[in-house]
């Protein structure tokens, strides 16, 4: 996992919309609050970060967090995902397939 300072981060967004360098610190304690960040140490007068959770576990949690908006139903965002084009065949065959493996189990 990366370890970045601040600055590094603040560097990661396109030049004509950084945020302030205070914004990236508020957030970054803020993740760091709810354990998604943690401080692997310290140079100088700046702490450096790594993530604390996996890019899979963060989207797992994003997506039942928004699930839990639609009481979990999930016939509302694949309906979305459909009708805006952002959902595609591979995706439903693949989809498809995963349903039957985890059926079988």
């Amino acid at each position: 996992m990366a370890r970045l300072p601040f600055a590094k981060i603040q560097e990661a967004f396109p030049e004509k919309n950084r945020p302030a360098y205070t914004t990236i610190q508020t957030t970054v304690y803020r993740l760091e609050g709810k354990k998604a960040l943690h401080r692997v140490k310290k140079v100088g007068n700046f702490h450096i970060f790594a993530a604390a959770i996996s890019r899979a576990a963060a989207q797992r949690k994003l997506i039942d967090d928004l699930l839990a908006l639609f009481g979990g139903r999930t016939q509302p965002v694949m309906a979305h995902l459909i009708e805006s084009g952002k959902l595609t065949l591979a995706e439903v065959k693949e989809a498809e397939r995963t349903l039957r493996r985890l059926e079988r189990k």
